[in-house]
């Protein structure tokens, strides 16, 4: 099944997606909706209105999540290529809610950067409360899957020991286009104007989704609709050898096999 937030003339809606048509589940968001205990059941049997699937306007999958999780150095390939050991915990960061834009939205430049790079990532929706949670229940409070780029300012994440203030710019993060709740994540991939530049196999986590959450969950309490972006396999631009990054105008194609595709068009901030 695949849930999706999209714009509609009045604001914005959750919806399924069903081969050619969105129906819509009653409520204004995805986040909205998966606050609800029985969404499962509601959105497999949902019949509201309907929209074209080929006229879909998608808006960021949550676009108000109370928390949006980060996991740093987490693919195998990823973390040799960046001269470091695997590591014996995650390492976390987070995003705000003014990162994120839609599958298709504009990717934008930050003001100030000449380091701006991509890092595609298997995003994890939470759809149950959680708080030390066993492995078991960890895998249970997963709600589905979706499809991150997790756009970073190299110069800025670099200037601290702290990697935050590289990577919330406004408007840089694409999440979607849908959640999808029983996907089986394989080959993820990311390409820059036709060049493939990142891909790996997701088996590859150092800590699997159901991990991170477990881990997540010692922390502080997950709830429906908090996102945790997994981290991102080899291939970065800023690990290449001269650098390369991102510049106005690129076409960012982010893909995870069985999960969806993020297609977005880089522009400057204004």
């Amino acid at each position: 099944m695949k849930l999706a937030t999209i714009r509609t003339t009045t604001g914005t809606a959750a919806v399924r997606i069903d081969d050619d048509t969105a129906v819509e589940l009653g409520a204004s968001d995805l986040g909205e909706f998966l606050a609800s205990a029985d969404w499962r059941s509601v959105a497999e049997r949902a019949d509201g209105p309907r929209h074209d699937v080929a006229t879909l306007d998608y808006a960021p999958l949550i676009p108000r999540p109370e928390k949006i999780f980060c996991v740093g150095l987490n693919y195998r390939n990823h973390i040799l290529e960046m001269g470091r050991d695997l590591p014996e915990y995650p390492a976390l960061f987070a995003k705000f809610a003014r990162a994120l834009v839609g599958a298709h939205d504009p990717v934008v430049l930050p003001a100030g950067s000449t380091q701006v790079d991509w890092e595609a990532e298997l995003g994890v929706v939470v759809g149950a409360e959680v708080r030390h949670a066993t492995p078991e229940q960890a895998a249970a409070a997963i709600a589905g899957y979706t499809v991150v780029n997790d756009v970073t300012a190299r110069d800025f994440q670099f200037r601290s020991v702290e990697w935050l203030q590289g990577k919330t710019f406004e408007r840089s993060t694409p999440v979607g286009p849908w959640l999808v709740t029983d996907a089986e994540p394989g080959e993820i991939s990311c390409s820059v104007d036709g060049d493939v530049v990142q891909k790996a196999d997701t088996r590859d986590l150092v800590f699997g989704p159901a991990e991170l959450v477990a881990y997540i969950s010692q922390l502080i309490t997950l709830v429906p609709g908090d996102i945790i972006a997994t981290g991102t396999p080899g291939g970065v631009g800023h690990a290449r050898k001269p650098p390369r990054y991102l510049s106005e105008g690129a076409e960012l194609v982010t893909r995870v096999e069985g999960v969806g595709e993020l297609r977005n068009t880089t522009i400057k901030e204004s």
